[in-house]
């Protein structure tokens, strides 16, 4: 039931927002990249499986992201402009590009230098778009799932995709656990550019106001639809994206001032 749920995720997340336990931070740290480790393996298995039918896939989505309609089942009548809609706006939301939110973290990495942690952090964009979400699509296309129309979409889809190719529930227990660390170290890493922002806004006073706000949140948001969640964090990604993009072009000068310095440094 969706208050269980509620009830489990926000009593997880006060835990160390709120509570200051710092032990399951630390677990989620070590239990993310473990958890991409398993899902990328899971899914270059099931590609290697399957890789002399890749060609043809790649064919596949060539064709139909430059044709008016696409191919049949769930993206029976869809249009390039939603295609790239679509594209655009997942893609920005799995890896935050132009969204101003990763600097944050990236702020608070002990570097001797701006544009080494810059260049340290554009590998996040790398992983997750070229690496993590190309296969997930491979794996979906392969497993022929997405042509069963628009009620079967998600991690729904995912987990059986993942199932159709690896038995015995494997596959669905892969995405199914590594779906929820992902999900759970992403309500902490927005937490944390939360405060930060409430903090250089409202000083820290207003901090642990925005912790209890947060948790509120947290249990109320599984009440939600999907569909609804979709459109809001379209919504609240196009509000971030605007004035960072805005910041971006007015201080590129000073971005290829400080780039051209850095590599002079290492040349010499």
């Amino acid at each position: 039931p969706n208050w269980v749920t509620g009830i489990i995720l926000a009593t997880f997340t006060a835990m160390v927002i709120l509570g200051g336990i710092k032990s399951i931070a630390k677990v989620t740290q070590i239990l993310v990249p473990f958890m991409i480790i398993i899902y990328i393996t899971a899914a270059s298995v099931i590609l290697l499986m399957k890789i002399s039918v890749i060609p043809q896939i790649f064919v596949l989505i060539f064709k139909h992201a430059f044709t008016p309609t696409a191919a049949v089942g769930g993206f029976l009548g869809a249009t390039v402009m939603h295609a790239m809609r679509m594209g655009v706006s997942k893609g920005v939301f799995s890896n935050e590009s132009g969204l101003g939110s990763a600097p944050i973290a990236a702020a608070a990495a002990k570097t001797p230098n701006p544009v080494k942690q810059a260049l340290v952090s554009m590998t996040q964009t790398f992983i997750d778009t070229l690496v993590v979400c190309t296969m997930t699509g491979l794996v979906l296309i392969l497993s022929g799932l997405w042509t069963y129309g628009p009620e079967l979409k998600g991690a729904k889809l995912t987990a059986m995709a993942f199932g159709k190719f690896l038995p015995g529930g494997i596959g669905e227990f892969i995405v199914t656990l590594t779906l929820i660390f992902f999900a759970y170290s992403t309500i902490l890493g927005w937490c944390y550019y939360g405060e930060k922002s409430i903090e250089y806004l409202f000083k820290e006073r207003a901090v642990k106001i925005y912790r209890v706000v947060f948790v509120i949140f947290v249990a109320v948001g599984t009440f939600l639809k999907l569909e609804t969640v979709w459109r809001l964090s379209d919504i609240m990604n196009g509000l971030m994206a605007f004035p960072n993009l805005v910041a971006l072009v007015g201080l590129s000068a000073i971005v290829v001032s400080e780039t051209n310095k850095y590599y002079y440094k290492r040349q010499k």
